[in-house]
């Protein structure tokens, strides 16, 4: 299992984005005054608006959980649409690849220096969220996406979505070690398990490729710690079919339509 590695970009290379301001923009007229709930529906294409008035009134649409078969209702910005007790997303569903360098936070939260959400924030107007996380000095790559549907299917413990690490250790892993992460070992009372993980050819033996199922990476930091090893680099090359093939650091890319497909099969 050898990690792939970053290619230099070339001249139709993807977009990179500057710091976001931290100035907010305003709400359009649309927001202010709200949508109307046969809209709001069909612009996430689950239906024609006549389709939705049908569904509207067999009561099987519901705002903020409360059942709504009236015509003409208006859905603010705040509220919580259902469609046959499925959310709705009145944007068309947008799905970003980041090639996250050092320095950068994995989080949506105001107040918290440089994020991921700086990277991103010209890629598009709609409200894109990172599945999953790595740490502020970590590299590689991030899923963003505003299909809610996704997001829980990759972030649920059961399914998840597998991710390959390119590790680097403060020094050699001994190969007892490397055998007892293959096999799973008990920390403080609890399994740990991966999918795979190796020496990568021709490396040093503090060069590791990792495959894991989980969006977060505090369990990596974990099973270095159990075994005394100090992580140097940690760099998410893969994630499910997605590469960094001609995705240089530091830049996005929108998904083509083939890349979704793929993702939908996982």
């Amino acid at each position: 299992m050898k990690p792939s590695q970053d290619k230099k970009p070339d001249s139709k290379k993807p977009s990179r984005t500057p710091v976001r301001s931290s100035k907010k923009p305003s709400l359009s007229k649309t927001q202010e005054a709200g949508i109307r709930l046969n809209k709001y529906i069909a612009n996430s294409g689950l239906c024609s608006r006549r389709e939705a008035d049908m569904h509207i009134s067999l009561g099987t649409v519901r705002i903020n959980g409360k059942i709504v078969t009236e015509m003409g209702v208006k859905v603010m910005p705040s509220d919580r649409v259902q469609f046959d007790d499925q959310p709705v997303n009145p944007e068309k569903n947008i799905y970003v690849l980041l090639n996250k360098p050092k320095g950068f936070a994995t989080t949506t939260s105001e107040g918290k220096g440089r994020t991921v959400m700086d990277l991103v924030a010209n890629a598009t107007d709609a409200k894109i969220r990172p599945i999953g996380r790595l740490g502020r000095n970590s590299l590689g790559l991030i899923l963003f996406t505003n299909d809610e549907q996704l997001h829980a299917k990759f972030t649920n413990s059961k399914h998840g979505v597998t991710r390959l690490f390119h590790m680097e250790l403060d020094k050699p892993l001994k190969f007892e070690h490397l055998k007892s992460i293959q096999e799973g070992f008990k920390h403080e009372g609890k399994h740990v398990t991966v999918e795979a993980i190796s020496y990568i050819e021709g490396s040093a033996k503090n060069e590791l490729g990792l495959q894991i199922k989980n969006t977060g990476n505090t369990i990596l930091r974990l099973i270095f710690d159990h075994f005394k090893y100090e992580i140097v680099k940690m760099d998410c090359v893969t994630i499910g079919p997605l590469s960094k093939k001609d995705l240089p650091r530091g830049h996005w890319k929108h998904l083509t339509e083939q890349e979704i497909n793929n993702l939908m099969m996982l």
